[in-house]
């Protein structure tokens, strides 16, 4: 979580400096702010993070775009995280492959907070799929590689490596 929010200061153009820490076992990320009592929870400190730069894009322009921003930021939190089972990130892969089946990105033709952190919570797992993994997972796969390529995003972490030609092709 830590990791990931000073990723994305970084990635907005924030000067950093923040103090991250974490919270319980499920090890919630906080924020500890000058006035008051520090915020709570990756997805609270993300969209914070991006009012603070001024990219309210990130989140949506419409209520719609919000609302789907806001729906895979949860599935982000509650689905997504670092000691997942194999059966529950094949749940995980399963469900985005579907959903991307005809989007860009997940919240539709355009680029949010929602990529962002899905990006950050599957980069250990796609670094570690076979190549028959990715070629199972296309959308997923495409759409990882999209945003691993978008500027700023990547930075340190390791680009993952995506096979462009089909290995089989269903024709005849």
């Amino acid at each position: 979580g830590a990791e990931e929010l000073e990723l994305l200061e970084r990635l907005l153009g924030l000067p950093g400096g923040n103090k991250y820490g974490v919270q319980g076992e499920r090890k919630v990320p906080v924020l500890q702010t000058n006035n008051g009592p520090g915020l709570r929870g990756l997805m609270t400190i993300a969209a914070h993070l991006v009012r603070q730069a001024r990219k309210d894009q990130l989140l949506g322009s419409t209520a719609e775009e919000k609302a789907v921003v806001q729906q895979w930021l949860e599935y982000r939190v509650t689905h997504v995280h670092g000691g997942s089972s194999k059966e529950d990130t094949r749940t995980v892969l399963k469900d985005l492959n579907i959903h991307l089946e005809d989007k860009v990105y997940l919240a539709g033709n355009i680029f949010t907070l929602a990529d962002i952190l899905m990006y950050y919570g599957l980069h250990h797992i796609m670094v570690d799929l076979t190549v028959q993994e990715k070629e199972k997972y296309l959308n997923v796969s495409r759409w990882f590689n999209h945003i691993q390529h978008y500027p700023g995003v990547r930075q340190h972490l390791s680009n993952v490596v995506f096979i462009k030609n089909r290995l089989y092709t269903n024709a005849h």
